[in-house]
């Protein structure tokens, strides 16, 4: 493989997680210049504008977790731009954490939309109970300057924070070709999100990645 072969590749992972941040980033963009401009307020999204602060401070924590958190899957990247990386890293630290924390809090105290149920309730507080700890766990084996372990949380976190983009691509045949999902349908395509994402980490975890290829959140100082 030559060098312009194997640079190609080495973007390609970074490249697909931007392209699978951009609904959701988009319609996380659309939320905030709803809230923004104070409306039209319907029976979806009355509970955002009765309490701004949580999904604001989620839409503005997710975005550039999603979009700074893919280009540390290029390698090639990271040791061209070591300052970046450091810099990155701590910022994406604090969205990671945010992004958890904003998650759960919305999944336990916001009224529930319609379509929604008790099993969706259940798998966002798994889930973000499991991202909230995968970030933890990272930061800490960082602090030991364990870097294998680091990578390893950091990949399980990044997989569960990246569960609104891959539950379009769930939902999406079922729009088309079925229609609305009821309650524990939404429930299924929702989980097989972040299912599909935990999967493809632990794929990426257990076939034995270098650790020196493995994306850091954290720059070694």
């Amino acid at each position: 493989m030559n060098a312009t072969t194997s640079r190609r590749s080495d973007w390609l992972v970074p490249v697909g997680l931007i392209m699978l941040s951009l609904v959701p980033a988009i319609a996380g963009t659309a939320r905030l210049g709803q809230l923004g401009r104070g409306g039209p307020i319907t029976p979806e999204n009355a509970r955002f504008f009765a309490m701004p602060l949580p999904v604001v401070l989620h839409i503005l924590s997710v975005i550039p977790y999603s979009m700074l958190g893919a280009f540390q899957f290029s390698s090639g990247f990271r040791r061209r731009h070591r300052v970046w990386h450091r810099v990155a890293g701590r910022v994406l630290g604090v969205c990671g954490l945010m992004v958890a924390l904003t998650g759960l809090w919305m999944s336990h105290f916001y009224p529930w939309p319609k379509g929604d149920g008790e099993a969706l309730y259940v798998l966002r507080l798994v889930f973000g109970t499991a991202m909230l700890v995968s970030m933890v766990l990272g930061l800490y084996a960082i602090r030991r300057r364990d870097f294998k372990a680091h990578g390893d949380w950091m990949i399980r976190a990044y997989a569960i924070g990246m569960g609104a983009g891959t539950q379009v691509l769930t939902h999406l045949p079922y729009f088309m070709f079925v229609g609305t999902p009821d309650e524990s349908t939404r429930a299924v395509l929702m989980g097989a999100g972040w299912v599909i994402n935990v999967a493809v980490a632990e794929w990426v975890i257990w076939t034995g990645q270098p650790a020196r290829s493995r994306p850091a959140l954290i720059a070694p100082a």
